[in-house]
């Protein structure tokens, strides 16, 4: 595909996005200005930001960031923000809990420590406010007037409420067949929501044809024109587990795979605070983990592929059926890098995996998170991940988004309001 962007009234040459020095194309490097660009014009590859660190001391950084705002506003040095986005309306998400789960260590027998990184703690519930947060601020710098994006539930509601916030007309695109609580959840902000006859892909395909239509104009697609920004909200998820775990990178990660970005901006972010010196380098690997109804990534690292063939998704993670995922080769080369894996779970396993979650740390997670769970009960049953090493698992929503997928869970017994009663259903 090649370079697009669109109408904007600002000139990206004097747009202020703080440590942002360029675009950068993450396959062959060729630079362009910033601007609401995502494809690289000499080679089509996606382009993503590149920094200008040079000036910071480490331990100046490290307390300008510790004494910053309870949300990812804190990293504002690390991102591409201006330097007063703290100050401007936006729904600031992050700094969720970082949840250190014994009781489902001992389930799982790790011994090494194991955290939920529980980001269903977020404005609409999911990460996505944190990568919406982040394009919210590149639409604002460039001057678009409508906040849009394909979606498969959460960031759609992440966007409606963003926009809502900050006074953007948005109009976000879903695929027709979406569970009922996201539909909700992303029309109860009183923006625009269109459901598309087709699965994610065909949303997006449509997406990236409007964004080259008149009809586009002035129109700020999160995650299609303002992909680079918008995809750098995920580092933040690496920057507050260091922060949380005073100052030290995980031994293992597992995290979800959808379009995959949310994996290798991790990567990225975690790479960066290495680089910056606020973490100790040391090895630590990144595990993927996917549905096995639409496990595209995880299918081409068990066969050593480097190409990742589409899928049709059919799957209830449905947040993560995303057949034809744009990162999905990034992904790839993170685990083999890492000496992690991909791998997958039933959707069975998926609800097993919620349920468990649920039981023993009190975290009812949504699809998403118990591919998770799942996917890592896996890889230690299989011997893949070490039980004995520090180990954080992302859960990116609210179950409440998902009750679908346990909709069979409910009374334990019904009683007549006496004594006998309940003794009779083995209670007392």
């Amino acid at each position: 595909m090649a370079a697009q962007t669109v109408a904007s009234t600002t000139d990206s040459t004097t747009v202020d996005l703080g440590p942002a020095a360029a675009l950068s194309c993450r396959e062959c490097g060729h630079r362009v200005p910033l601007g609401p660009v995502f494809a690289c014009e000499e080679c089509f590859g996606p382009l993503e930001i590149a920094y200008d660190f040079s000036a910071y001391d480490t331990e100046e950084l490290r307390k300008r960031i510790e004494a910053g705002p309870a949300n990812i506003w804190r990293y504002a040095p690390l991102l591409p923000v201006p330097a007063d986005v703290a100050d401007k309306p936006n729904i600031n998400p992050g700094w969720t809990k970082l949840v250190k789960a014994d009781n489902l260590a001992r389930e799982l027998g790790v011994t090494g420590g194991l955290y939920v990184k529980d980001d269903s703690g977020n404005p609409t519930h999911s990460f996505k406010d944190r990568v919406v947060a982040q394009a919210l601020e590149a639409a604002r710098a460039f001057g678009f007037t409508t906040l849009s994006c394909s979606s498969t539930g959460n960031l759609a509601g992440a966007v409606g409420a963003a926009a809502a916030r900050a006074g953007f007309r948005s109009c976000v695109f879903i695929p027709h067949d979406l569970e009922q609580g996201k539909v909700v959840m992303a029309a109860v902000y009183g923006g625009e929501l269109v459901g598309i006859e087709g699965n994610y892909d065909d949303v997006n395909r449509f997406c990236s044809e409007l964004i080259g239509d008149p009809a586009g104009e002035g129109w700020g697609f999160v995650n299609v024109n303002l992909r680079p920004y918008y995809a750098e909200g995920s580092k933040t998820l690496a920057y507050e587990i260091c922060e949380q775990l005073g100052w030290r990178l995980p031994d293992q990660l597992v995290v979800p795979i959808a379009s995959g970005s949310q994996l290798t901006k991790i990567d990225k972010g975690l790479q960066e605070l290495i680089k910056l010196g606020l973490v100790e380098d040391k090895p630590y690997k990144i595990f993927g983990a996917q549905a096995e109804g639409c496990s595209p990534v995880s299918v081409a690292y068990k066969a050593g592929h480097d190409v990742v063939r589409p899928q049709k998704p059919n799957t209830i993670a449905k947040s993560l059926a995303i057949g034809n995922p744009a990162d999905g080769p990034y992904v790839l080369d993170i685990a083999r890098r890492t000496g992690g894996a991909v791998e997958d779970v039933n959707d069975e396993q998926v609800v097993d995996a919620i349920k468990l979650l649920a039981r023993t740390e009190g975290i009812f997670a949504e699809t998403a998170g118990g591919v998770t769970v799942g996917v890592t009960k896996k890889l230690i049953e299989n011997g893949v991940l070490d039980p004995a090493l520090t180990t954080v698992v992302l859960n990116t929503g609210d179950g409440l988004k998902t009750l679908d997928a346990v909709a069979g869970t409910g009374l334990t017994a019904t009683i007549r309001p006496n004594l006998d009663s309940f003794r009779e259903a083995g209670l007392g």
